[in-house]
């Protein structure tokens, strides 16, 4: 197997980019293009035998991987990945959180402690990601950083606690753009919309209706590919994108412009309408 990139060659030959949620889906993905393209990619999350077998695929290919274990919910971890990879290979050149959770649940079914897990996974674990990258390296060094978002533009019903941190995310990258410019590093974000990933078998059979039914409502009447936002990641983190900094790229179909995914009932127990002119 050769990833087949659509960049040119070597164009972040001898770099070092961290990938978190690297040992499937989007993560993969991202791994084998910049692999492919003449990083050293470090990819990283809780389970080491997908790591391993994405390291295998990518030097069976020719290209150049690491793996390390590390827990975003745990603080301590990430700063000693951070360190371990420094330590290792002597430099960070690019960063993407990619790694998160997230279930599908009605607002009122999530318990505290399933909000909190999410929250910690795909926002907190973000945020400490990217500040010990900034503190351990790229405050003297620059460098660049990609966010992982979701396509919540118009809130994302099923999945409050992830569109909440995904959001919170978003403001985090605009935030950080600005605050870090004078180091040198950029920071943007990528939401994707459906995405045909190992992911979606997380949600079970009961999802499938669903996922149809989403998959008829985009524009493009398709699913997107991993391939297809791990090239828009690549992008963001190529001297093609070095005037870009704390945006979002939408990969999406079209279909944060027209989209329907919850059902609602027929009902009466809206409000009386209010018109103050009425007699």
């Amino acid at each position: 197997m050769r990833y087949q990139s659509i960049f040119r060659p070597d164009l972040f030959k001898d770099q070092i980019i961290i990938i978190t949620g690297g040992g499937s889906g989007i993560g993969r993905a991202t791994a084998h293009e910049l692999a492919a393209l003449g990083a050293h990619v470090i990819i990283a999350s809780r389970r080491l035998t997908k790591l391993e077998r994405v390291r295998d695929e990518i030097q069976a290919a020719g290209g150049k991987a690491s793996y390390y274990q590390v827990n975003l919910r745990d603080e301590d971890t990430i700063v000693n990945l951070i360190r371990q990879v420094l330590a290792d290979h002597g430099r960070i050149d690019g960063l993407v959180n990619n790694a998160g959770g997230q279930y599908l649940s009605p607002a009122e079914q999530i318990t505290s402690k399933g909000f909190d897990a999410v929250i910690e996974t795909n926002l907190r674990g973000t945020f400490l990601m990217c500040r010990e990258v900034y503190n351990q390296w790229m405050n003297t060094h620059g460098g660049t950083i990609v966010n992982m978002l979701m396509e919540n533009w118009r809130g994302f019903p099923g999945m409050a606690h992830s569109a909440a941190a995904r959001a919170g995310v978003e403001n985090l990258t605009k935030t950080l753009a600005v605050e870090w410019a004078r180091s040198g590093v950029r920071i943007n974000a990528v939401a994707p919309g459906l995405i045909e990933s190992s992911g979606l078998a997380h949600y079970g059979e009961a999802a499938r209706p669903l996922i149809e039914q989403v998959v008829r409502d985009i524009p493009a009447k398709r699913m997107g590919t991993e391939s297809e936002v791990a090239a828009v990641i690549t992008f963001l983190l190529s001297p093609a994108a070095a005037y870009i900094s704390g945006e979002t790229i939408k990969i999406d179909g079209a279909s944060s412009l027209w989209r329907k995914t919850w059902e609602i009932e027929d009902h009466d127990n809206w409000p009386e309408r209010f018109d103050g002119f009425e007699a």
